[in-house]
């Protein structure tokens, strides 16, 4: 049991602080905080990149979660299967558990940033670290996203189109726990499943349309699930149709696909397609199946791959979810431009009389357009410099884009390529 001081506060215990096989944390059934698998993939970044410093909180003879979902998911998806730390939080009544539980979450959500104190960490960081790893969404290395950043609070600006999509990546993020398929999307990937499978699709069942119950939807022996369930109890959902010999065909997180192959009989569909969901997200979409059989385990099908991008590009138009995008001319230097080139090492100086500056271009004042922060038109001999300069930025880009990491193979890796297919 914890001691308190006089005031009444309960302090950690060392003797609280523990380690545990994984297999022996239980989620609470209840818990009412959501997880959805972008997040789930920004908590497996921050413990490759920084270690699980944060233990799970525990509580009971059943070592029930009271905080730390998030990490437990992030650690089964990574494949952990040994020990984990966890803090045992015993000295907690049950009522008290689920209260601390919940205000654990809330606290957290009661804050926002202080934006140029953001921007300025970011700033330090961006040669280190890939932030946007962690939830923070990089700014794109573009001319359009580079701009002075505005104070919290302010509303969106019709027609300033930069502004406004400065605002979006501080907006929080959608996944495919909440939403739902677009049906052309669904009959797109449903027409190929009964294609390949021969299959009647009438047959399909949906146990996921909002307000579904997968666990007390009735299955008839010659049915398939065909459906996009919540990324976040994939394991879950995939362990009860094995565990039925339900056959299915299950939307899935592209970069996860292949943590479930450890399982009999499931094979990963991966197409990698960038889907637009009902509610904005966009999630690079792969497909897991035990429709395949034992012998494979992964392949793609391009057929598949151009029913979903032709079903998706149509949603898109329909959506008008793209921005525009302005490239002006050479003779004309943005701020944001400015920051480009210097992100790629491109040093760049314009001298006061090679300039003027300029709130907007005559053919934008035509159509209510300005450029946001101003900018300066050039002189020739100023835009040739800039050119030049664009021009070698382009080429570095490209080359930190080419440039990757490749591992090698241990004597050990290799003995199993080498058996493998015998």
């Amino acid at each position: 049991m914890v001691e308190s001081d006089k005031t009444g506060i309960f302090y950690i215990d060392p003797t609280m602080v523990d380690m545990i096989p994984i297999g022996q944390i239980k989620p609470y059934k209840r818990n009412a905080k959501k997880h959805p698998q972008e997040q789930i993939e920004q908590i497996i970044n921050s413990i490759k990149a920084f270690g699980m410093n944060d233990p799970i909180g525990v509580w009971g003879k059943d070592n029930i979660i009271v905080e730390g979902h998030g990490r437990y998911l992030a650690l089964r998806q990574m494949g952990e299967s040994g020990e984990v730390p966890v803090i045992h939080l015993d000295n907690l009544t049950d009522e008290q558990r689920k209260a601390y539980a919940l205000a654990h979450n809330k606290l957290t959500m009661n804050t926002d940033f202080d934006f140029d104190m953001l921007e300025s960490e970011l700033d330090t960081l961006q040669n280190f670290f890939d932030m946007a790893d962690f939830g923070f969404e990089e700014l794109d290395k573009a001319e359009n996203d580079w701009f002075d950043r505005e104070k919290e609070g302010k509303a969106r600006q019709e027609g300033n189109d930069e502004y406004n999509e400065f605002l979006d990546k501080f907006e929080t993020k959608k996944t495919t726990d909440d939403c739902y398929t677009p049906d052309n999307i669904y009959r797109a990937v449903a027409d190929w499943v009964a294609k390949r499978y021969r299959l009647d699709s009438s047959k399909f069942i949906r146990p996921f349309f909002p307000g579904g119950d997968y666990q007390a939807q009735c299955y008839p022996h010659d049915s398939v699930v065909v459906d996009n369930p919540p990324f976040s109890i994939m394991s879950e959902i995939i362990d009860f149709y094995l565990d039925r010999k339900i056959g299915f065909f299950l939307f899935a997180p592209s970069l996860a696909t292949f943590n479930y192959l450890n399982r009999p009989g499931v094979t990963a569909v991966g197409e990698y397609s960038d889907i637009t969901y009902e509610n904005g997200a966009v999630v690079k979409t792969s497909f897991l199946t035990n429709l395949e059989g034992e012998e494979i385990v992964a392949f793609s099908d391009f057929a598949l791959f151009e029913a979903i991008e032709a079903a998706n590009e149509e949603n898109e138009k329909a959506m008008h979810v793209s921005l525009p995008k302005y490239e002006y001319p050479n003779e004309v230097i943005t701020a944001a431009k400015m920051g480009w080139l210097i992100h790629y090492g491109q040093e760049l100086t314009i001298k006061r009389k090679d300039s003027a500056q300029i709130k907007a271009l005559d053919a934008q004042k035509e159509q209510g357009k300005a450029i946001y922060g101003a900018g300066l038109l050039l002189s020739e001999r100023a835009a040739a410099e800039r050119a030049a300069a664009e021009r070698a930025a382009a080429e570095r880009a490209a080359a930190e884009r080419a440039a990757a990491t490749k591992w090698k193979l241990s004597e050990r890796e290799w003995e199993i390529v080498r058996s493998l297919g015998k």
